[in-house]
């Protein structure tokens, strides 16, 4: 059974607009950031700050992939859900699902490395990490089938 995802909440505001009056695509991964940073939060329960600072570890993305599904307009309530794969040694998917009102509008992912703070060097997740994040990780999915592999072509 798949793990609750961590939602955010968010309004598209104006200036998140294109001229055809949709969301411009490079404003996703800025909100699957946004909801990353907060599912953190909610499920380390401390700050991202706060934990790069008492792990020694940070996180920079190595890759990232958006599969727009719908148009989201300004005033849209979106949630975004946040659910991770099984992390590797020092490497974590976090998967996102926008949503409105029933209709799925986008769907990406966000993958992450640990490094050391100080050095950037590839570092191993923390196991304070690990148990943080157990509840959230979806033991079943398959990375195959994410945004990063592309839809075939009509």
């Amino acid at each position: 059974m798949p793990p609750t995802p961590l939602i955010t909440a968010l309004r598209v505001r104006y200036v998140e607009c294109d001229m055809q009056g949709h969301v411009f695509n490079g404003h996703y991964l800025t909100w699957f950031d946004i909801a990353h940073t907060e599912a953190l939060r909610a499920a380390l329960g401390v700050s991202y700050g706060e934990f790069v600072a008492e792990h020694g570890v940070d996180f920079v993305v190595a890759e990232s992939g958006v599969r727009y599904l719908a148009p989201a307009h300004f005033d849209d309530v979106l949630e975004i859900a946040v659910t991770f794969l099984p992390l590797t040694s020092s490497s974590l998917t976090s998967r996102f699902a926008i949503g409105r009102d029933g209709t799925a509008v986008a769907a990406g992912f966000l993958r992450h490395v640990c490094v050391d703070a100080t050095t950037h060097a590839k570092t191993p997740w923390p196991d304070a990490f690990r148990t943080a994040l157990a509840p959230y990780v979806d033991e079943e999915a398959s990375a195959s089938n994410d945004a990063a592999t592309p839809s075939r072509p009509t």
